[in-house]
């Protein structure tokens, strides 16, 4: 008997359950063992929205929010500051490594907070005695040339004038003093306004910098129009809500040399400090959470490396602000196949934020994300953001020069585990080593491997095509935001379903002599 097509839903009503596997059925290790992310697919739901719709703003630690669940990991041919920066302009966050000295790794860390400020609680000032020479210099050194004013050139002191490019770009005598081609008929902001009422007075005078003054006319901060530019360019802008600067991560050993770096790093202005283990379940970690919480109590801390709800629970214990979940997992990592120690990334990211989602610390999925597709599923196993390795390496914001080998344009890329990582400074300072608690050991053992990565452009390109990917994956499976993700994975309304190996090939490209793979314009 063929049914009447207008009973289809009240026929499909009378099943017992939905189609596919709940996650939980799914991530049952008794039943088919550890999974990866190709190991399984999240089955669709409707689409009664567009894509453009989809909500991706989701947690990096109990206090800080991203609007893009992208994170950049703290490897040294990954994230310096030129990388860091840019992805925060972009909605995510990058955390600067710390294979370098704590000086070079608080410099990375001030030039990431001093890129598009809010108020600038400490401009360049200069007094009236400068010669236009020496404000040419400062141009030169500093990059710009909207230098307030003051009488003895201090912040806090009188503002008498301002200089700017236009001032001395065609000035030839360089003896001149300030004072004597400076504008002093000054615009200024009153102390107090906020940060909308100063922008609205650089819209209107249409000037390039606002110096801020209290009661008695003495400089206090400043704004700057090309930040107001910026704001309207990048409007998913990761940023400090107090400060309005871009958020910065950086990592950290657990050696008592780190302490001495994370001061320097809080002075630079930090925001969240990574403590950078392979194994983050150790006394070593777990005292330096305890530290850090007591000298620094305004940085957030995220703890791991972990794969286990064990490990999870001693770091949760101790105060971690958010967990960094990943062993052996990514694609220039041999720790698995070295330690024997690790897990498949997809068990892991289930188990560990199954039991940290119970005490509201956020995790991120690091490791063995190689596309969108990855992304999606970490989520969906209960991550609040991934962190990204290879995925950004040989972006043109990554640490390296490009060169060429068999025609293709390259960037080097390589784990800190391998050997060339562990040696590229001192055994004491080094990132490598500390990371693999390998201090003192006088042959070292690889646990990462060194390689080299396609050109894969601009991040300005390839990370939108990552956020408009994930709003286009989430709108087939029928959820508005990631926060509705988790929700109806948890409730069992968004199913799964096990790929076996020969499923695994069919969903790939396959019966092409030849093809090219372009994944955005």
């Amino acid at each position: 008997m063929v049914r009447d097509h207008t009973t289809a839903l009240e026929y499909l009503s009378t099943f017992e359950g939905k189609d596919g596997l709940s996650v939980h059925q799914l991530m049952d290790s008794n039943v088919r063992g550890g999974l990866t992310y190709n190991d399984f697919l999240v089955l669709p739901g409707k689409v009664n929205f567009p894509s453009s719709q989809v909500e991706l703003k989701t947690k990096l630690t109990k206090k800080i929010s991203l609007h893009a669940p992208f994170v950049s990991s703290p490897m040294d041919t990954v994230t310096e500051s030129e990388m860091a920066i840019h992805i925060a302009l972009l909605g995510g966050i990058g955390i600067i490594h710390h294979n370098c000295s704590a000086e070079a790794q608080a410099e990375m860390v001030r030039k990431v907070k001093k890129y598009e400020n809010g108020f600038i609680n400490h401009p360049i000032v200069i007094s009236p005695d400068v010669t236009v020479g020496e404000a040419k210099a400062m141009k030169q050194q500093f990059g710009f040339a909207g230098f307030p004013v003051t009488e003895n050139g201090k912040l806090y002191s009188k503002l008498i004038g301002i200089v700017t490019s236009r001032d001395i770009q065609f000035v030839e005598d360089n003896s001149l003093t300030i004072s004597d081609i400076m504008t002093k008929d000054v615009v200024t902001g009153s102390q107090g306004i906020t940060l909308s009422q100063g922008n609205e007075i650089l819209k209107s005078t249409k000037k390039g910098k606002l110096p801020i003054v209290d009661s008695k006319g003495n400089l206090v901060s400043m704004l700057s129009r090309t930040d107001l530019m910026k704001n309207q360019n990048f409007p998913l802008a990761s940023k400090s809500a107090s400060t309005k600067q871009l958020l910065c991560g950086a990592a950290i050993g657990t050696l008592p040399a780190d302490r001495e770096r994370l001061r320097q790093l809080a002075e630079a202005g930090l925001d969240v400090v990574v403590l950078d283990s392979s194994q983050g379940n150790s006394i070593f970690q777990i005292d330096m959470i305890k530290w850090i919480k007591s000298a620094f109590p305004q940085i957030e801390i995220i703890g791991g490396n972990v794969c286990t709800r064990e490990q999870a629970a001693s770091l949760i214990a101790a105060g971690v602000d958010g967990l960094r979940i990943g062993m052996g997992s990514g694609s220039i990592c041999i720790t698995q196949e070295v330690m024997a120690c690790g897990r498949p990334q997809g068990s892991a990211v289930y188990n560990v934020c199954k039991f940290s989602n119970e005490f509201g610390v956020p995790c991120i999925a690091d490791g063995g994300v190689q596309n969108i597709g990855h992304i999606t599923k970490a989520v969906a196993l209960g991550a609040s953001t991934a962190m990204m390795g290879g995925m950004l390496a040989g972006t043109a914001e990554s640490p390296g020069e490009y060169f060429y080998r068999d025609g293709q344009r390259l960037k080097a890329y390589r784990g800190m585990g391998s050997i060339d990582a562990m040696q590229k400074t001192d055994a004491k300072g080094n990132a490598a080593t500390s990371r693999y608690f390998s201090e003192s050991d006088d042959v070292f053992v690889a646990q990462g491997v060194s390689g080299s990565v396609i050109d894969k452009g601009s991040i300005h390109k390839f990370l939108p095509y990552l956020y408009n990917g994930l709003q286009h994956s989430l709108q087939d499976i029928g959820c508005k935001s990631l926060v509705d993700l988790r929700e109806n994975v948890d409730s069992g309304n968004v199913r799964f379903e096990f790929r076996t190996a020969s499923a695994q090939l069919e969903g790939g490209i396959n019966n092409l002599y030849s093809y090219e793979k372009r994944l955005h314009n």
